[in-house]
């Protein structure tokens, strides 16, 4: 992997992985595109640079991380489902992400929903909480352990799960956020570990590489994030949804034309 190639993919990740439109699916693509989506690093780095996209939400609410221990709490009930999930279910996650069918399809699908979720959360958005329960969080967990459908997005389905609690649009999408810190880290450290198991190592090249992808993922994540939030707030969904039904249309598209997408 190129220095080159690594931004591209830091670029891809900082604008996606917490816009609901899946970042699986645009890594799919754009390593595929890059022609190293079958490169043993390739699938480590994909994972990797997910560190400088938690760093950006931590510089970005840093004050609501020192607000209380309530607030650690929250989002630790809220990791559970994932963590326990993930862990049992993790070898058959990775063999869904070989099937560029269900990531495409999925993409869809949310798509389809988004159409629609602003009209059916309204009342939310007009009088809904700007504050997470307890078993708030909980449900907001199990809505992400949907996300372990590749495709799906995971900022998608914590973001639903929020405004079925009626919370606000940007309450929903700020706990998503917040709950991608623990999530997130969780993944990296779980494939990093994997890596080295398998008897892979890295070199002072990949250190490097690795280094400036997460660096680039900061950057554009924090540009993302903001941008999001407002974008949001003024637009809603349906613009998102429009775009997740086109981008897996191309997936299905580029599947039954016989090129390979896989990135696992």
């Amino acid at each position: 992997m190129s220095f080159l190639d690594a931004l591209i993919l830091a670029i891809v990740e900082g604008l996606t992985e917490f816009l609901p439109v899946s970042s699986t699916g645009h890594m799919i693509i754009a390593s595929s595109v890059l022609g190293i989506a079958s490169d043993p690093f390739t699938k480590v780095f994909t994972v990797a640079i997910q560190f400088g996209a938690i760093l950006s939400v931590l510089v970005l609410y840093w004050k609501r991380f020192f607000q209380s221990i309530d607030f650690y709490l929250k989002l630790f009930v809220a990791f559970i489902p994932a963590m326990v999930l993930g862990f049992l279910l993790s070898d058959y996650i990775d063999q869904l992400l070989e099937r560029v069918e269900v990531v495409a399809l999925m993409l869809i699908v949310g798509g389809i929903i988004f159409l629609f979720i602003d009209k059916l959360f309204h009342e939310s958005e007009e009088n809904g909480f700007r504050d997470v329960s307890y078993k708030t969080a909980f449900r907001i967990g199990l809505f992400q352990t949907i996300a372990m459908i590749p495709g799906v997005s995971r900022s998608a389905a914590t973001i639903i799960g929020g405004l079925t609690q009626k919370l606000t649009k940007k309450t929903a999408a700020e706990f998503s956020f917040f709950l991608a810190v623990p999530t997130m880290l969780a993944a990296t450290l779980y494939k990093l570990l994997k890596f080295y198991q398998d008897g892979n190592a890295f070199g002072s090249h990949e250190i490097s590489i690795l280094l400036f992808g997460n660096v680039a993922a900061f950057v554009v994540a924090i540009l993302a994030i903001k941008s999001f939030i407002s974008f949001l707030t003024s637009h809603g969904f349906k613009l998102f949804g429009y775009y997740r039904i086109t981008l897996g249309a191309i997936l299905l598209a580029l599947y039954w034309l016989g090129i390979d997408l896989s990135i696992v």
